[in-house]
């Protein structure tokens, strides 16, 4: 358990950095926005051209993938209904909230969980891809188009992910891993290096967030932070067990890989996502606070029940 503690302590102090810094008013709010936008066009995507040129792209048909995907489609197709019908959100609030009820933080959480936890970092790649490859593009897609002010076409949904410099550099990272060509240094280094960028400067621009942004559950509306909440911890780990376990007869510890996997609390990037489209940024940002704070919990419970 102790890589479930570092994993999340790691992210909790440099979300601490963010908020003092705030706090000193040595950062505001626009030093935020710069840093979401530095993420969002920089340190990401050369982070997804590192990240999944080193990954197994066979690790995609396996069990894991299938468990995994199902488990993102319940949580996105209950959040998406009641944001329709109950809520009324428009397409791209309704995009960040679908995102915050399903999106794994399988990057700078997930790997080292499945490092020091589950023993094996492949664990979390077919999550990693999955949400890269297929539910990042399709989601930027909807926001992109929302913020034209007009419903997606079918050839928006096609082309606009790969205007995205988040979709681009994880195709291109796809690719070197398909291929196995190796980027020479002078390319790879920096890359490297401006990845790095990608995850600290996302938790310091969520900690000023927090320090100087609205209190918790001014997104509007309490029940809907509590289900984007619920989906998240509950439901989504729930119907990975489910699957993968009845419907495809996994067990042991592989089965403890995907339920973990799946009981990860929402990612930081959604909210540098609705930062970077001005869509359900308090919504995004209370939601990761509350499934981080909850995930230590559900990920001790899931290790305890299957481990």
């Amino acid at each position: 358990m102790q890589g479930v503690f570092t994993g999340f302590a790691t992210i909790a102090v440099v979300i601490g950095v963010g908020a003092l810094l705030a706090h000193l008013r040595i950062l505001d709010l626009t030093a935020q926005r710069i840093l979401s936008q530095v993420s969002f066009f920089v340190g990401s995507p050369a982070l997804m051209v590192v990240t999944l040129s080193r990954a197994d792209v066979h690790e995609v048909l396996s069990a894991n993938l299938a468990a995994t995907a199902v488990a993102v489609v319940v949580p996105l197709g209950i959040y998406a209904g009641l944001a329709r019908f109950v809520w009324h959100r428009r397409l791209g609030e309704g995009t960040i909230g679908a995102l915050s009820a399903a999106y794994v933080n399988a990057g700078n959480l997930g790997i080292p969980v499945a490092s020091y936890v589950l023993g094996d970092a492949s664990y979390v790649a077919p999550t990693l891809l999955l949400q890269l490859l297929v539910l990042q593009p399709i989601a930027l897609a909807l926001l992109d188009a929302d913020a034209l002010g007009r419903s997606p076409s079918f050839a928006q949904l096609v082309t606009r992910p790969f205007r995205n410099p988040l979709t681009v550099g994880s195709l291109i990272g796809l690719l070197l891993s398909v291929t196995g060509w190796t980027l020479p240094d002078f390319v790879g280094n920096p890359l490297e290096l401006l990845g790095n960028l990608a995850v600290p400067s996302m938790l310091i621009a969520y900690g000023i967030a927090l320090r100087l942004g609205p209190g918790l559950g001014a997104a509007g509306s309490v029940s809907e932070l509590a289900t984007t909440s619920a989906l998240k911890l509950v439901v989504q780990p729930v119907v990975a067990y489910a699957v993968a376990h009845f419907a495809l007869g996994v067990d042991g510890h592989a089965l403890l890989a995907i339920v973990v996997c799946s009981g990860l609390p929402t990612a930081q990037n959604i909210f540098v996502h609705a930062t970077r489209y001005d869509r359900a940024t308090v919504l995004a940002r209370d939601t990761i606070l509350i499934t981080t704070m909850g995930s230590v919990p559900v990920i001790l419970a899931i290790a305890a029940l299957l481990g």
